[in-house]
């Protein structure tokens, strides 16, 4: 199975720093956390003057070609077997295409908190898939540590959360969270799959990126909203973050720490994005913390501390 280690080209300058970030499980963890921590902020930036569609569209389309560029770079074999393209459509349309689409129609109509704790369940979600899936065994400690993350969530939003009801259509939205869970899960076990089945991972999200890009393109089409690109300087600036930063670089590191570690221990990110991010937003949004939420943000770090012990350091 290759994933971000290299194979094909042991030399070159750029190898001796991947090949330390791809073993070093620390920085696969931390990676994506504290990217995805700040892209909450970012994506701000892409709403209102653009449809999501074209938003989430441009965004996958760039880190496709970013990652075939990357992929060209290194010296991997780019082009995948044609019985393997119909499970990479089916990858990136629900990971890529679904799912993100999802996720920004909820926020329209439930707070952004509600959707934290919701993607904050992909704990569950990818430790029951890495278990059936992939041989990952589950442990009491873990699944413990995981549901007081999920509460410390919780409580962190706890505000947004109680007037979620008041919105007219809050159960639209709570119906859109709980599909983009399910999509956010089921691409994460179809990636680990097909990396299983000897798919390079560069070239394997470049190819799953790039149709589920292509199929929002086509629903934008279809429903008559057309190929929009914004014309700000916050806009493209933010959207090459978000392509760079926020696709490339975060789900290299997190699916190899996947492949790795298993998908419920990658899903741990999840639990700490949130309690970063309120950070993001404390600096540059004005938001003011309570004790609840430190109380969350406590219960949030102390829960992944104790997943991610070794077994022999937690007895």
């Amino acid at each position: 199975m290759q994933g971000l280690c290299y194979n094909r080209r042991p030399t070159g300058p750029h190898t001796p720093l991947l090949t330390a970030i791809a073993r070093s499980p620390r920085l696969l963890f931390w990676g994506p956390t504290l990217i995805w921590a700040s892209t909450w902020h970012v994506i701000l930036y892409q709403l209102g003057t653009v449809p999501v569609l074209n938003s989430v569209a441009w965004r996958f389309l760039l880190a496709s070609v970013g990652l075939f560029a990357l992929a060209v770079w290194r010296g991997d074999a780019w082009r995948v077997p044609a019985r393997m393209h119909p499970w990479l459509v089916l990858t990136g349309g629900v990971q890529y295409g679904l799912n993100y689409w999802s996720v920004y129609e909820a926020e329209r109509h439930i707070p952004s908190g509600l959707v934290a704790v919701l993607f904050a369940l992909m704990v569950f979600g990818n430790a029951l898939s890495g278990a059936w899936l992939f041989g990952k065994p589950m442990t009491k400690r873990f699944l413990g540590a995981a549901a007081a993350g999920v509460l410390g969530v919780a409580l962190i939003f706890w505000p947004e959360l109680r007037s979620a009801g008041a919105r007219p259509q809050a159960g639209l939205g709570l119906a859109l969270g709980v599909l983009a869970v399910t999509c956010a899960c089921t691409g994460n076990a179809l990636t680990l799959r097909l990396g299983q089945r000897g798919i390079a991972l560069v070239p394997m999200l470049a190819w799953s990126m790039g149709y589920g890009a292509l199929g929002l393109l086509a629903v934008a089409g279809l429903q008559g909203i057309g190929w929009q690109v914004g014309h700000t300087l916050a806009w493209w600036g933010s959207l090459l973050y978000l392509a760079a930063l926020g696709s490339v670089t975060a789900f290299l590191l997190y699916f190899k720490l996947a492949q790795r570690e298993g998908p419920g221990r990658a899903a741990l990110t999840g639990v700490l994005t949130p309690v970063i991010a309120l950070g993001v937003s404390a600096t540059l949004e004005g938001w003011q913390p309570t004790w609840l939420a430190g109380a969350g943000v406590a219960l949030c770090l102390g829960s992944v501390f104790v997943a991610t012990r070794p077994p022999s350091a937690a007895a």
